[in-house]
């Protein structure tokens, strides 16, 4: 015992109102105005910081996983942003979208159309088949929806944009670089 004091006691349970008002997004201001310059800046200085990183690098493209979400939708931005920043193509972004066990046709659209409007090269490789194999190799069933499962796409999509990266000079640039990170994640 390394000089702790041990003390038991047990308290009621039993709720605790709200003494005041909590905000659903406490993080982003209300005000229409105050929030766009807020999503201004943080979208700034994610492109200033990953222009940064492409020089030091000496990245030739950005590939980025698109899924048709919110993070990998913010991730592209940054990566347009910050190739606008450094005067190259847009095309020097690398978008691949990768559908797999559960994608749907709307979320593949999304990932589609934005790469469209944005103006990056933009490619689909269905990662079904691969995952199906991995699958077999380890035993997975693949009617289990638990973590394997969901990892086992993850996996396979990280290193389907990592062997990407590699053939085109490139840096993947990840989610968890991006939204995650600031979300705590």
């Amino acid at each position: 015992d390394k000089g702790y004091l041990h003390s038991t006691f047990s308290l009621p349970a039993r709720e605790t109102p709200l003494s005041r008002p909590v905000p659903a997004k406490p993080f982003i201001p209300s005000d229409k105005s105050a929030r766009e310059s807020c999503c201004e800046d943080i979208l700034r200085i994610q492109s200033y910081g990953l222009k940064k990183r492409i020089e030091h690098s000496r990245a030739n493209t950005c590939v980025v996983g698109i899924s048709g979400g919110l993070d990998s939708a913010l991730a592209l931005l940054a990566a347009v942003r910050a190739a606008d920043l450094l005067g190259r193509p847009r095309a020097s972004v690398q978008a691949v979208t990768m559908p797999g066990f559960g994608t749907t046709a709307r979320t593949k659209g999304n990932a589609e159309l934005l790469c469209e409007r944005l103006g990056v090269s933009f490619s689909c490789l269905d990662i079904a088949d691969a995952v199906g194999v991995h699958f077999r190799d380890i035993g997975q069933d693949p009617g289990l929806r638990d973590v394997t499962y969901e990892n086992a796409q993850a996996r396979e999509r990280t290193q389907v944009l990592m062997d990407i990266a590699n053939r085109t000079g490139g840096l993947v640039v990840g989610t968890g670089d991006l939204s995650e990170l600031a979300l705590g994640w």
